[in-house]
């Protein structure tokens, strides 16, 4: 039986996209530490990130370091952590978390439930984020 993340990914179940290459998928959860937490993972269902091959490691890496850059521009926060749990979901997923102190990490936290409104306006932000910083305004 499918994942619920790939259910997300194929449509089956809504998700709010940032980012969908041939390899990896980037959406927002919805259980979020901090506004614009989102999810980065692998389109195959690979438990365990530790499985993963180097290179797909490698290409997830460089899309949650693009993200990142964008949370952190759109949020205005200190730092964006990123945490690999994997214990909620058997579908490696990178958690990008937009910080500004340990407690933001804090997975107790997490809310029981958001807009999709929320959701949507947090991924715009990282979305326009992401255009200003190609354009490299």
């Amino acid at each position: 039986m499918p994942t619920l993340f790939t259910q997300i990914i194929r449509g089956e179940i809504p998700g709010t996209f940032v980012h969908r290459d041939s390899l990896s998928v980037s959406f927002m959860t919805i259980n979020p530490l901090t506004r614009g937490h989102l999810l980065v993972l692998p389109i195959e269902e690979i438990d365990q990130w530790s499985n993963m091959s180097r290179d797909l490691i490698a290409h997830l890496f460089g899309v949650a370091a693009t993200i990142g850059k964008a949370q952190q521009l759109a949020f205005k926060c200190e730092r964006v952590g990123l945490v690999i749990a994997g214990f909620e979901i058997p579908h490696c997923h990178l958690h990008l978390i937009p910080t500004n102190s340990m407690a933001d990490l804090n997975f107790d936290r997490a809310a029981k439930s958001i807009s999709t409104h929320e959701l949507e306006s947090a991924a715009n932000q990282i979305t326009a984020a992401m255009k200003e910083l190609e354009q490299g305004l």
